[in-house]
């Protein structure tokens, strides 16, 4: 039996997305950026989905645990799930920048680091029959923020979840890019995800890919073969025609340059060794979607940056989705980059299927 999934940090609906499209019911949403929220309706009615059954709650998650209106109206959502006898799952990704190799490495300190913690204390307090928690692979990189990450380990064992957890990479799922993601997952059932069923739902092995002949770099406007030895789904050309990129709604949604065209023709395709102004390769996958700390990414054969359906397409979304014409290009790009990519979030909501 598919769960009703309660959704924390839920961004622009990505994660959501791919549960749902799995056929979990996502019956609660909580954001805390309004702009982010009015995306992710915006985007669900626009693909034809219901409003969540106890609907939208827009502000933090601690609001939920310290706000007793709040707390009280949650606890009564909750009953009445377990009355109707459905199983209940939480998912969320928690801001990440406090835990990021790249960020300030405040941690748990931090103001997004603390959210991470809220959100385990609400898994504890609130027994979901199931949760996923997602986050940066510097959650395990760093000393300091793993001892964080093992003590909610033993208290959430010491709650009776059997755990599995595994830092997995986005292109295996099929999705252009590549992201490596920890994916922590409990169930108060008893069931384990062994290694097996992590790989279950991959569409290529990781170690084979990086062994395959993708091209490195070529001058900008001098356009490549295409490399007949590598999978062409895993191409940002295939995802951008896939997704018709010039003719979606965003097509036009991208940032002006502001230092001329000569800055953006120098860079060779493929070129993406530096921090900032990544060019893309047509025939190769894209690095992590990461749009804010001005990294920028190019687009391969065009002296531009990448629109946000472009971004989108990267994000392995449908291209049925879509964000509103009104809603400002940073929220734009910093909504697709922090976002779970669309197939590894159906991957994701396929392994839980096999075990709720």
């Amino acid at each position: 039996m598919k769960s009703d999934v309660f959704s924390f940090f839920s961004g622009l609906g990505f994660l959501d997305l791919g549960f749902e499209d799995e056929g979990f019911k996502i019956v609660f949403v909580n954001e805390f950026h309004q702009p982010f929220l009015e995306a992710y309706k915006y985007a669900r009615e626009n693909l034809g989905y219901k409003a969540p059954k106890y609907g939208y709650l827009p502000g933090s998650i601690e609001q939920i645990l310290r706000d007793k209106k709040q707390l009280s109206l949650f606890n009564r959502h909750l009953d009445d799930t377990r009355k109707a006898k459905r199983v209940i799952g939480f998912i969320g990704g928690p801001p990440c920048p406090d835990f990021s190799i790249a960020g300030k490495q405040k941690g748990v300190l931090g103001p997004n680091g603390r959210l991470s913690r809220t959100y385990i204390e609400l898994i504890l307090e609130k027994r979901p029959d199931w949760f996923l928690f997602e986050n940066v692979k510097g959650l395990w990189r760093t000393k300091k923020h793993r001892m964080f990450y093992d003590k909610q380990l033993k208290a959430l064992r010491e709650a009776g979840y059997a755990l599995s957890d595994r830092l997995t990479n986005a292109i295996c799922y099929g999705a252009p890019q590549d992201r490596d993601r920890i994916i922590l997952i409990g169930f108060r059932n008893g069931r384990t995800i062994s290694h097996a069923s992590w790989d279950k739902y991959f569409s290529f092995d990781q170690g084979v890919l990086k062994d395959l002949p993708w091209p490195k770099s070529n001058r900008f406007g001098i356009a490549p073969r295409f490399p007949h030895k590598i999978p062409e789904s895993l191409t940002v050309s295939f995802w951008f025609k896939r997704n018709n990129v010039e003719i979606h709604s965003n097509s036009l949604h991208c940032f002006t340059p502001r230092s001329g065209l000569a800055r953006f023709e120098s860079v060779f395709e493929g070129d993406d060794s530096r921090k900032s102004f990544k060019r893309l390769h047509r025939y190769r996958y894209s690095p992590t979607a990461a749009y804010g700390n001005n990294e920028v990414h190019l687009h391969p054969w065009l002296p531009r940056r990448i629109s946000a359906a472009e971004a989108l397409a990267i994000q392995s979304l449908p291209a049925g989705f879509e964000l509103p014409s009104n809603m400002t290009l940073s929220n734009m790009f910093k909504g697709i980059g922090n976002g779970v990519p669309y197939l590894m979030a159906r991957g994701l909501a396929k392994m839980i299927s096999d075990h709720v």
